[in-house]
């Protein structure tokens, strides 16, 4: 039997790279997912080739009338909701003196409240249809430790790594688990956008950065997101009853905990 069978699960940012791996794993362990991304025709196009067990919705995490009629058109199309995975989140990086409060906002919007007022609002949902749930915040490394160029974005994971601690110890008591996932380097999309950022300020050729961080993984190699769909698995499973509001490293080595 799969280990997810019968589940349903929500995705923020599932359109692409790591959101989209895990809706593929959910589905193989007999999971229905909903792809929830701001990018719906995409999300669309991505929920019809996987299947009946797919459907897309839009979400724009930074706008609660969109997360609630995501949540609502979720429960419409499969019943319940019993898995949150908030993975939609933004990068971006800039010398501490040249950090904007518009950068800031943007990144603690989307990143931040977006995964709390998500969370909130499928919370709601499960304590209300009862059975409890699983909710998987999607931290990082940075999250860890400061980056001298990546102050915003690192004190927004961390920011994941709290909420993870302080929603798993209140809403436990409803039977629902909060548990964090925290990467390390992963390889896909994104890291063009990343790259980028380094070449800007540190004066390195375009894919320099990504080649010397790759390298620096113990592992000896960036993560992939299929490297990250264990973890997701199993913290949505019964295997994860006993676990609360816990931040799990998955990165190759980069940080021990």
């Amino acid at each position: 039997m799969t280990r997810l069978n019968g589940k349903t699960a929500l995705i923020t940012g599932a359109a692409r790279g790591i959101g989209l791996a895990f809706a593929k794993a959910y589905i193989r362990e007999g999971a229905r997912v909903v792809l929830a991304d701001i990018d719906v025709l995409r999300a669309q196009s991505e929920a019809a080739n996987l299947g009946e067990a797919a459907f897309a919705v839009q979400m724009d995490v930074t706008c609660q009338q969109s997360i609630d009629a995501a949540v609502a058109a979720s429960v419409a199309q499969f019943g319940q909701i019993d898995i949150l995975i908030n993975n939609a989140a933004i990068f971006t990086a800039a010398p501490i003196v040249e950090i904007t409060r518009a950068d800031y906002a943007r990144c603690f919007d989307i990143n931040v409240s977006g995964t709390l007022f998500t969370l909130q609002a499928v919370a709601e949902h499960m304590i209300a249809r009862g059975g409890g749930g699983k909710i998987i915040n999607m931290a990082s490394q940075a999250g860890r430790r400061g980056e001298a160029l990546v102050a915003v974005y690192c004190a927004s994971k961390a920011a994941i790594i709290s909420l993870t601690q302080s929603a798993g110890l209140d809403l436990i008591k409803h039977g629902i688990n909060v548990n964090a996932i925290a990467p390390g380097v992963v390889d896909g999309e994104h890291w063009d956008g990343v790259d980028a950022f380094f070449a800007k300020y540190e004066g390195k050729a375009p894919g320099q950065k990504k080649r010397e961080v790759g390298a620096g993984v113990p592992f000896g190699r960036m993560g992939r997101a299929e490297d990250l769909t264990g973890m997701a698995v199993f913290l949505a499973s019964a295997e994860a009853d006993y676990i609360v509001a816990q931040t799990y490293n998955v990165d190759g080595g980069q940080w021990m905990s």
